[in-house]
């Protein structure tokens, strides 16, 4: 049951950052055809404001669709819209981060207005750098990376402990979700981001972002694969 937990958790913080698009686009006047909480075939829906609101059949997560036709009307909006597009989920994931730390320090038991407004903020921002310290790691010892078989029977485990163990996973898998999303690749928001302020530079930069997003792709594709055989391996020894 805690493994069933862990996967709806991640879900769930998927789409926390799906609603940070969705908030930010429509503050930037980005028009959005739909927001949809899970992926698959709809089981039921709304419209509201010109922007379809739907449940899909596999609850993980969710997409933000923008109301655009083709893909170049895209990169026609104003460069201050797409960044503040880009940025919504990863800020959505940070103030998250927040309330949930407020959360954990109460059901310590510290009922302390410090322990719910300022130590909140500077558990999230620790956190944060710890999570960036790690990156390197990613080149220097490859081998301790984890895909989400790992995460999932890892968090299980904390799941398994008790509810703080599982606050304390939630937040961490917030900030790394916030933290990924942000590296300098095409398919992710940091990599957007970054080529998008590089279109300021050079207008070329838009031919050449399809090479880059399937370079991408494969890249973080061989990653996942990786990742998956480390956990498989670990799970087995």
């Amino acid at each position: 049951m805690s493994y069933i937990l862990v996967i709806f958790a991640v879900g769930f913080l998927i789409l926390v950052h799906e609603v940070g698009h969705l908030l930010a686009a429509k503050w930037a006047g980005i028009p959005i055809a739909r927001f949809s909480i899970g992926f698959g075939p709809k089981l039921w829906s709304f419209t509201k404001g010109g922007v379809e609101y739907r449940i899909a059949l596999i609850p993980l997560g969710g997409y933000v669709l923008p109301d655009i036709e083709e893909e170049k009307d895209f990169f026609a909006l104003a460069v201050r819209k797409r960044i503040i597009f880009s940025l919504g989920g990863p800020l959505a994931n940070l103030v998250f981060a927040y309330p949930l730390m407020a959360i954990y320090n109460l059901l310590k038991g510290d009922m302390s207005l410090y322990a719910l407004t300022v130590k909140p903020l500077i558990q999230v921002i620790s956190s944060l750098g710890y999570i960036i310290t790690a990156i390197p790691m990613l080149f220097t010892k490859p081998e301790q990376l984890s895909g989400i078989v790992g995460i999932v029977a890892q968090g299980g485990k904390m799941v398994e402990g008790d509810w703080l163990s599982g606050i304390v996973l939630l937040v961490m898998l917030n900030l790394n979700l916030l933290v990924f999303n942000l590296l300098p690749l095409p398919v992710l928001d940091g990599g957007q981001i970054l080529l998008t302020l590089m279109e300021k530079i050079s207008p070329k930069v838009l031919k050449i972002r399809l090479p880059l997003a399937l370079l991408a792709w494969i890249l973080m594709l061989g990653l996942m694969i990786y990742a998956t055989s480390n956990d498989i391996g670990r799970l087995m020894t």
